[in-house]
């Protein structure tokens, strides 16, 4: 393939450059002076290590955002620096350039080192595994300087791509490490004596792109990019064949954070390379960015340590060991085949300004090409999931890699609108308003191949508005559509009222009415429990309808049927659900509901919607306690919008003084109504003993199948009955006993109406 004879060719272009390198001076070519106890002798002797310890305060360390103190992660004392002055003489730049040259950067840039701290570890002390974060944007690296002591132990281990270096400080000469910022390291605890070092950060002047337009291989590099978009991609599980790729992201062996990412701070072989693809990409009539990539690969693996048995469920009540989880350390594990790869690009540097900016793009494996093989670098988390039954044993691995990304140049609005959406929307705008329209018509179609995915990661409300402003400015009702409709109604809200109304009397009332059925499409009745998103945009919905109002005779049609679909969604919804006895699961989800409710029928009655007001009463009117728990709830929600509720307060008044005027239980009367819901022959006997208003208990030998189904009968519906299994004889007895709970809830629930009947009479005045 195309790709991997790129990334052949990319191996091949430069000698392997190191990610750490070690140098060592003589004692002689530096000074230190500490204020408050003068200048350090060499190899540092005990006396002034506890001096340097009275100075110091315990080293902090980064995680995230954070600066943290934790022995347990960095144990050893800083100097504050600005008591610290180092002289060096000149064999020191030396040194620097050697390490430069060494560290593969071009003989055109130059390393500048920035004191950054003074370290003392005393026996015991370390510093766990960790990546420098990078303290200017100049910094590519980091330099440690073991000064000359009588100490052992503190190896600094660096680990990069797979491969391990240890450097040892030394008791009569200074030992000097340069590492890139991406490299993890450690320092082992100190075994005897004190380790003091000085670290520099490394800031790299100059550029570190070389000029590559003459190079041999950029011909053949442009030639294999000019094959990988042209040729059709296989497509998994099937032999057929798909449309070319359109873009190719190729990833580069060092990790960059979003303040270090920059074409002239590549590192290492990373420059040579990206200087070579940059020459191919023109050559090729292609264009080219930065970008940062976050990986996860998913791999069939097993713990050759784990007890076969647990595999089957026999320690399936264990805890997991603290390792399995969330872990970049995943060595134990044994790797077998690679399952899946998902690589997403989260950032790039916008061709236009330089900077980077955000973006979320999932990428194919066809559409990715590496020297260095992922699996080769160290994650920075990992996650191990033990066999579970139907699937597993698998480990989990996340990686952070930069790339350089590649698309035809006759293609470049379509490939950066699917990373970008928003700025592909800005654009078009922006072209319509230049009066480029032939060109934005022709940009936009380039588009509806993946436009339906469009703002998946990004902020909906505010891409919806891009998307309406562009939708106006094109001036084409089919595109329109095609830009609006990935978004669900919901993200629709008042300060989109004035581009929505003007959107709605452009295109018309037959265009309006199908977009917004697209919208509400995601919206599927029957499904229990609703997501909250639209919930909670229901029972804003009168803002929105008084600022469609306000703009016209096509945007209150629009709001109308907006109202008309909400109703129909939550209808739909809840209809269904209104027969049964209440439980309090139910309960819980129709008390949920209320403010959704009153919301719609808020809007109905402000836009005079008399259709949606009527089903609303309908509901109401429905026999039994769910219906009821539904109406009072969307009252106590409403007690802001008096306007369309008068009737339900009406509807809850009469049904509560129905049910008040009836008999109360006596003492002594037992009996409970079995649900409808099944006619079997158990739940007949079931029946039978539940009505009876004098047995309150009944043995009944049962299998064990048929005692589950008599649980269920009596769970699902939550009736006052206590069952228990006697395990004597066969089959097993069945105890059945109805409890006092009965009579409780009873007396509640009277409570709860007289309450209920004395709000609705003193809050929505329905009286008889």
């Amino acid at each position: 393939m195309a790709r991997d004879r790129l990334a052949e060719l990319l191996d091949a272009s430069a000698a392997p450059a190191a990610s750490s390198v070690y140098r060592k001076l003589a004692k002689s070519e530096m000074s230190v002076v500490v204020d408050g106890i003068g200048r350090l002798r060499f190899p540092v002797p005990d006396e002034q290590a506890v001096q340097l310890r009275g100075l110091g305060r315990r080293a902090r360390f980064g995680r995230g955002e954070q600066t943290l103190t934790d022995p347990e992660v960095r144990d050893s004392w800083e100097i504050p620096k600005e008591l610290v002055c180092v002289e060096w003489t000149d064999a020191f730049v030396t040194v620097l350039d050697d390490m430069r040259q060494e560290l593969g950067l071009p003989p055109h840039c130059g390393l500048t080192p920035e004191l950054h701290s003074m370290l003392l570890y005393e026996t015991g002390q370390f510093f766990v595994a960790h990546q420098d974060s990078e303290k200017d944007d100049a910094m590519v690296a980091t330099l440690v300087v073991t000064l000359p002591s009588a100490h052992t132990g503190g190896e600094l281990v660096v680990e990069h791509q797979g491969q391990t270096r240890k450097y040892r400080g030394l008791k009569n000469a200074l030992s000097l490490v340069a590492l890139y910022a991406d490299c993890r390291h450690q320092v082992l605890p100190v075994k005897t004596g004190n380790r003091v070092t000085l670290t520099y950060n490394l800031l790299l002047t100059g550029n570190s792109q070389d000029a590559a337009a003459g190079h041999p291989l950029v011909g053949d590099l442009a030639a294999c990019l000019r094959t990988h978009f042209t040729t059709p991609v296989v497509l998994p599980y099937s032999h057929r064949r798909g449309d070319p790729p359109t873009r190719l992201a190729y990833l580069l062996d060092h990790e960059y954070t979003a303040r270090g990412l920059s074409w002239s701070r590549l590192k290492g072989s990373d420059a040579s390379r990206a200087a070579l693809v940059r020459a191919a990409a023109e050559q090729a009539g292609c264009e080219i960015t930065l970008a940062l990539a976050e990986i996860q690969e998913t791999w069939d693996a097993y713990d050759p340590d784990e007890d076969e048995d647990a595999w089957y469920g026999d320690d399936e009540d264990e805890e997991p060991d603290e390792e399995d989880s969330g872990s970049a350390d995943d060595r134990q594990y044994v790797l077998q085949d690679l399952i899946e790869t998902l690589t997403t690009l989260a950032h790039w540097i916008s061709p236009e300004t330089g900077l980077l900016v955000d973006i979320s793009l999932d990428l194919s494996d066809a559409e990715v090409a590496s020297t260095t093989p992922t699996a080769d670098r160290t994650p920075y988390s990992s996650e191990y999931e033990g066999y579970m039954g139907n699937y597993g044993n698998t480990l989990d691995r996340w990686y952070r890699r930069a790339a350089l990304v590649i698309w035809p140049r006759n293609q470049g609005f379509a490939s950066r609108a699917e990373a970008s959406p928003g700025w592909a929307l800005d654009e078009l705008t922006a072209m319509a308003r230049a009066g480029k329209i032939a060109e934005a018509h022709e940009a936009a179609r380039s588009l509806e191949s993946f436009w339906h995915a469009a703002g998946r990661y990004t902020d909906q409300t505010e891409l919806l508005r891009q998307a309406l402003e562009a939708a106006r400015e094109l001036d084409d009702a089919q595109i329109a559509a095609m830009l609006l409709r990935p978004f669900a109604l919901e993200r629709l809200t008042p300060g989109h009222g004035l581009a929505f109304a003007r959107l709605a009397a452009h295109y018309g009332d037959t265009w309006t009415d199908a977009l917004l059925h697209d919208w509400a499409a995601s919206w599927r009745p029957g499904s229990y429990g609703l997501a909250q998103a639209p919930l909670d945009w229901f029972e804003n919905l009168p803002r929105l309808c008084t600022a469609l109002s306000a703009e016209g005779s096509a945007s209150v049609t629009a709001a109308r049927r907006i109202v008309d679909l909400s109703w129909t969604m939550i209808a739909g919804q809840v209809g269904p659900a209104l027969d049964g006895p209440l439980t309090s699961r139910h309960s819980a989800w129709l008390t949920s509901l209320g403010a959704s409710c009153a919301g719609i029928i808020a809007a109905a009655a402000q836009l005079g919607s008399t259709g949606v007001l009527q089903d609303a009463h309908r509901l109401a009117r429905t026999a039994g306690d769910r219906a009821h728990v539904l109406t009072m709830a969307t009252l106590r929600a409403a007690a802001t919008h008096q306007a369309g509720f008068g009737d339900l307060a009406v509807i809850c008044a009469e049904r509560l003084r129905t049910w008040l005027a009836q008999p109360q239980r006596v003492p002594g009367d037992w009996s409970i109504e079995l649900p409808t819901g099944c006619a079997c022959e158990l739940c007949e006997v079931l029946g039978t003993f539940l009505r009876h208003p004098e047995r309150r208990a009944l043995d009944w030998p049962l299998a064990k199948d048929k005692r589950r189904h008599v649980h269920t009968r009596i769970d699902d519906a939550e009736l006052p009955v206590r069952h228990e299994t006697r395990r004597q004889g066969r089959p097993y007895t069945l105890v059945l006993t109805k409890t006092e709970a009965l009579f409780e809830r009873e007396r509640l629930a009277r409570e709860r109406h007289e309450a209920d009947l004395a709000w609705l009479t003193d809050s929505w005045k329905a009286s008889t």
